[in-house]
């Protein structure tokens, strides 16, 4: 091997271009590059901090104040974030004092409850739940009756179904962070669900993934955001039984 060449190029480099994928990453001697290995580094070193990082619930209420939107704060029984951790089913159940609070602010019947939870991702929520909405709100227009924004911390999915029942929502719709992976520490998941209640299990939800600039854009995640919900409302029915054709439908096929 050449002194001045010590890296072996992988022949799949040019595939790099087309995935955030560990591939084709070369080789020195019998080990990886030096580069890539502190590349590999850095990347978990972003996914932990993205797990233990917490959410800035004021900051993001201010965010979605200035957008326009009527906010609300709530908390799961997980009273920390190690506890959020080591105690899932914690963080799917409201703090007491956050039940009585959003029970006491129920006004009727109303369409639709967002609830952004910082989910294993908090930076996800930070970065991404205010635009996502904007985005949904010109998409949807004044078609539903919408709910305060509730700020959910220490917060799993399933913490929505209690939150959309206590405000009379016909369907939640959960903004959450995602599972950090090595190419995508900030990953925003949507988990829609229809007739919210404690006990509404995953195949009772819809769900739009990997909401990020470098996976799918905003515009898009609430252009099929608001179409899941009008199918959702037209269907009475989120989960297995709802498809999401919406990308069938904008390309023109029948």
């Amino acid at each position: 091997m050449s002194r001045d060449r010590p890296v072996v190029p992988d022949p799949w480099t040019a595939l790099r271009a087309l995935t955030p994928a560990r591939i084709a990453l070369g080789r020195a001697g019998a080990s990886l590059p030096t580069e890539e290995v502190l590349r590999f580094g850095v990347a978990h070193a972003l996914a932990r901090d993205a797990v233990h990082q917490p959410l800035d619930a004021g900051a993001l209420e201010r965010d979605l104040a200035a957008a326009g939107w009527e906010t609300l704060r709530a908390r799961s029984r997980a009273h920390d974030r190690r506890m959020f951790l080591l105690r899932p089913d914690l963080g799917r159940l409201l703090w007491p004092e956050s039940a009585d609070a959003l029970r006491e602010r129920r006004g009727g019947v109303v369409d639709v409850c967002v609830v952004v939870g910082d989910g294993l991702s908090a930076a996800a929520a930070q970065r991404h739940a205010a635009p996502l909405l904007a985005a949904f709100r010109a998409e949807a227009g004044s078609r539903w009756r919408m709910a305060p924004v509730v700020v959910a911390e220490q917060a799993r999915v399933a913490l929505g179904d209690e939150i959309g029942a206590l405000l009379g929502a016909r369907l939640v719709a959960v903004l959450i962070g995602e599972r950090p992976g090595l190419s995508s520490p900030d990953s925003l998941g949507v988990y829609l669900t229809y007739g919210p209640r404690v006990g509404r299990n995953d195949g009772e939800r819809n769900c739009i993934s990997n909401v990020r600039p470098e996976g799918l854009k905003v515009d898009e995640a609430a252009r099929k955001m608001a179409w899941l919900v009008g199918e959702a409302f037209r269907m009475r029915l989120t989960g297995v039984a709802l498809k999401d054709a919406s990308d069938r439908l904008i390309a023109g096929s029948p």
